[in-house]
């Protein structure tokens, strides 16, 4: 439901774009509007920062803040084309106000589905014309994932990290840093399996975190997929950050459940390993479709399921014709690793 719509009549260059919710669904909601191309949410909650978020603001001591109602603020800022009256982004190509609405509204309605959202209400305002873009800059540091260590474009790696496996990657430049617990589970469960001469398939690709990841750690090649045509852009600007050639990561747009000319293009029987950190929902019709692409004994590595979804997904792999191997969880995350028989 849209609560509020400023009038156009007062044109400024920025919307913002809140979305009332949750604090339980505050990663699930931003992941799924980061792939319909919004970028750089701003969480406003009461949540306790935890040790790690302190360490990244670079303060020991905060003051009491209000205690925990469970309410969350997710807030979006859209460029506004003053001649056209359209949104732009990045990501998000050109699109009416009314359009992205919908598709807001669409993605919210899909995840009530699975999950309380709270009022789900979004409102839309005006805001002043400044470079609120960067200011997240001063809070977001180079963190680690075990051995690995990401870092944005404006740090320098640390004399004492020389020597690491370094992802660079930027918040807001892709639909994913590899902060949210999801990417988090399936980067461990590749370092698990990942060989000199490991062809992995990486379905849902987005910013081509896991299939880059992989190649830093030495696999020999990667194809990428995903719905989203801006994913492309995305993988392309990661690749050059991060030193992969060309011909290491061959990237396709397009939906691998329905589109049998994709199917056939990324080709049978190929793959030591597929990739798919995606929601439940689409993991569902996804498994038995990406069976065909694994060789004997491929290794099959999910995540992005909800751990109340974890059985379904679980029974579905079975169901498929797929040995579980392992289960992992990070917070309210599952990863699903599974092997195709011999």
């Amino acid at each position: 439901m849209v609560d509020e719509y400023i009038g156009e009549e007062h044109f400024m260059k920025w919307k913002k774009l809140t979305i009332k919710t949750v604090t339980e669904a505050e990663d699930i909601i931003i992941s799924a509007l980061y792939d319909i191309g919004l970028e750089g949410a701003q969480i406003e909650d009461h949540v306790p920062l935890t040790a790690w978020e302190k360490e990244q603001m670079l303060v020991d001591i905060l003051p009491d803040g209000e205690p925990d109602d469970g309410i969350a603020y997710l807030s979006f800022f859209v460029e506004i084309e003053e001649q056209s009256g359209k949104m732009s982004g990045q990501l998000l190509g050109e699109i009416t106000p009314e359009e992205l609405l919908a598709k807001i509204k669409q993605e919210l309605d899909d995840i009530r589905s699975f999950m309380d959202i709270g009022e789900g209400t979004i409102t839309v305002s005006e805001t002043e014309d400044k470079d609120w873009i960067n200011n997240w800059k001063e809070f977001f540091h180079q963190f680690s994932i075990d051995d690995l260590l990401v870092v944005p474009s404006w740090e320098k790696i640390r004399e004492q990290d020389e020597g690491r496996p370094v992802l660079h990657i930027d918040p807001g430049t892709a639909f994913g840093t590899g902060m949210h617990e999801t990417t988090q589970l399936c980067i461990r469960q590749l370092k698990k399996y990942v060989k000199s001469d490991t062809e992995l398939l990486d379905v849902g690709t987005g910013s081509g975190i896991l299939s880059i990841v992989s190649l830093l750690y030495g696999i020999r090649h990667a194809v990428g997929t995903d719905l989203d045509p801006c994913a492309a852009d995305a993988v392309r600007e990661n690749m050059q950050s991060n030193g992969i050639a060309p011909a290491q990561f061959e990237m396709h747009i397009g939906n691998l459940i329905t589109d049998q000319e994709l199917r056939d293009k990324v080709g049978y029987a190929k793959y030591d390993i597929a990739v798919a950190n995606i929601l439940a929902d689409v993991l569902l019709p996804l498994t038995p479709v990406v069976i065909p692409h694994l060789k004997p004994g491929g290794i099959y590595i999910t995540s992005g399921i909800i751990d109340n979804k974890e059985q379904t997904v679980a029974d579905a792999v079975k169901e498929a014709g797929l040995t579980i191997l392992e289960i992992t969880r990070q917070g309210e995350w599952v990863s699903i690793t599974a092997q195709k028989p011999l």
